[in-house]
């Protein structure tokens, strides 16, 4: 018997106003899955992320965490139940250093791991460590994409959400953090939920895909049968050049 998804989303629907944004969204992510959705700019990737966090809040459907109703819970209360959340554009304090930056990642669980997390941290990312004094709004985009990473899994997550982790990144950086969370899946059976427009690495990384667009799931597959899918090549991957 196959067991219960981490994550269930069931028939999930959000408007800005009358705007839809989301129109019938079901996905399942299991634990240990890595999960993909890829989508051009304005599908609804975004939208999906701050519902299933509660900053959006579905006008119908349901989300389940664990077993547990979460479209009706709080944000805050969600990010405690084991959920962590690396935005889209790293919404990381500028002002403060790279280490206050990561001491805010434990907001949800409190400071008692703190320690013990933050070398973890520094030895997936070490030139975290090397800028841990450094104010965060100095830190190169690539760098200010591993402090956002980095701060979400210091609350320990079930789940983490990423949201366009790869955006704006030169592609051998953006190399770096998928291979940085394909280790993390592998070695410490992290589940993932990733949001991308760049659908050539989150395919390759993922165990499913989802092709999201105008707010509806429109394909679903494995990684690797989204990647040879001619409707996905076409529209991006190059058309398969």
């Amino acid at each position: 018997m196959m067991k219960k998804p981490l994550l269930e989303i069931r028939g999930v629907e959000t408007f800005y106003g009358r705007n839809q944004a989301l129109h019938g969204v079901n996905l399942d992510v299991h634990e240990g899955e890595i999960v993909t959705m890829i989508g051009a700019n304005g599908a609804g990737k975004s939208t999906l992320m701050m519902t299933i966090c509660g900053v959006n809040k579905a006008t119908r459907g349901s989300i389940h965490f664990d077993g547990h109703p979460i479209h009706t819970v709080p944000s805050h209360e969600i990010m405690r139940k084991g959920i962590s959340l690396s935005p889209e554009g790293r919404r990381i304090f500028p002002r403060m250093t790279v280490f206050e930056n990561l001491q805010l990642g434990t907001a949800a669980i409190g400071p008692a791991y703190f320690q013990d997390d933050v070398e973890k941290i520094f030895s997936l990312f070490p030139i975290l460590q090397k800028r841990q004094s450094q104010r965060a709004g100095t830190l190169s985009g690539g760098e200010q994409q591993m402090l956002a990473i980095g701060r979400a899994l210091m609350g320990r997550p079930r789940l983490l959400l990423l949201d366009e982790p790869s955006l704006g990144l030169a592609p051998l950086i953006a190399k770096q953090i998928f291979d940085t969370l394909k280790t993390l899946n592998e070695t410490q059976g992290l589940t993932v939920f990733l949001v991308e427009q760049n659908a050539n690495h989150a395919l390759r990384l993922a165990a499913k895909g989802h092709v999201l667009v105008n707010g509806r799931i429109t394909l679903s597959g494995t990684g690797a049968e989204l990647l040879t899918h001619p409707d996905v090549r076409a529209a991006y991957l190059g058309g398969g050049h």
